[in-house]
């Protein structure tokens, strides 16, 4: 019989392996950037590179069948806002070093906790906008604003990925019920083609087989941590797998060191841990409630 614990173990397995993946390749995707290849390239390649994994992940799995769509329109939607969040994060990721980086993107959960109000109309009371202002209280913190810490560019760019990123799990939300996981990751990659192919092609560059086989990997690592979170949020609850995202700045902190001799200034230091804990009890107190609507508790806002 499988228990619960049997779920949660490998369910946080696949988060951690998805947070390594997507950190390995922000450091794939600053040593490429830094011999040449542009933006553009970088999307095209991190798309491109994923369908095969994709593909052969649907073929082994649930069967190439489950790809077959009614709603490309809702797709179209989702690729428009993901692929615009994802060229925010890589420009984010050549602007800034990689801890800076990956501290801006934890901002999603507050952001999402906005959009839950506004968008879904979610009851959201003051513990929640609590949450909200301090973890925007860290991320000043961590800009230091007026001060050069970080650059005003690489700041604007961090938060609109992530507030972006944040739309793109509303909905996400939304297809969930009649989209498996493995169909939206592959209608996501697949569309990004339309817009990505002639913007390679125009921006077209020689790169040596090093470079290229780096582009390859951005692709097919991209593909597994997105294949792994996917996984993850399959086997428990986001309560449980949302708070291994943190330990991505380990991972930025250390790739940061040892490839590019960069470490987190102290604001980063002071500040990463005010956004972490925001999240973490965004994440907690939205698990409360549910729990209580489960046992059919009267509804009540926090």
């Amino acid at each position: 019989m499988t228990t619960a614990a049997d779920r949660i173990l490998p369910a946080i397995a696949y988060r951690l392996v998805s947070v390594l993946a997507f950190a390995t390749m922000g450091a794939l995707i600053k040593l490429a950037e830094v011999r040449g290849a542009g933006l553009a390239e970088l999307l095209f390649f991190r798309q491109a590179g994923s369908l095969p994994v994709i593909v052969g992940w649907v073929a082994l799995g649930p069967g190439l069948a489950t790809l077959r769509t009614q709603r490309i329109g809702a797709h179209a939607l989702r690729c428009v806002v993901g692929l615009s969040s994802m060229t925010l994060m890589f420009a984010t990721l050549l602007l800034l070093p990689l801890a800076e980086a990956t501290t801006l993107q934890f901002t999603v959960p507050i952001f999402a906790t906005i959009l839950g109000a506004v968008v879904l109309r979610e009851a959201t009371g003051r513990h929640r906008w609590s949450a909200v202002l301090l973890g925007f209280a860290g991320v000043l913190v961590v800009a230091q604003p007026g001060s050069g810490h970080i650059p005003l560019l690489g700041a604007a760019t961090g938060l609109g990925a992530a507030f972006l990123s944040a739309s793109v799990s509303i909905l996400i939300r939304r297809m969930g019920s009649s989209e498996p996981p493995a169909t939206i990751v592959f209608y996501f990659a697949l569309l990004s083609m339309v817009p990505l192919v002639p913007a390679f092609l125009w921006t077209f560059t020689a790169h040596d087989a090093g470079t290229w086989a780096m582009l390859v990997a951005i692709g097919m690592v991209g593909a597994v941590g997105q294949l792994a979170m996917t996984t993850a949020l399959s086997l428990a609850p986001v309560s449980v797998v949302v708070p291994m995202d943190y330990s991505g700045l380990l991972w930025a902190t250390l790739y940061g060191w040892a490839l590019f001799g960069v470490l987190p200034g102290a604001a980063t230091w002071a500040g990463a841990p005010i956004i972490v804990a925001s999240g973490l009890y965004i994440v907690w107190r939205e698990q409360r409630l549910a729990r209580g609507i489960a046992r059919s508790a009267p509804a009540v806002s926090d």
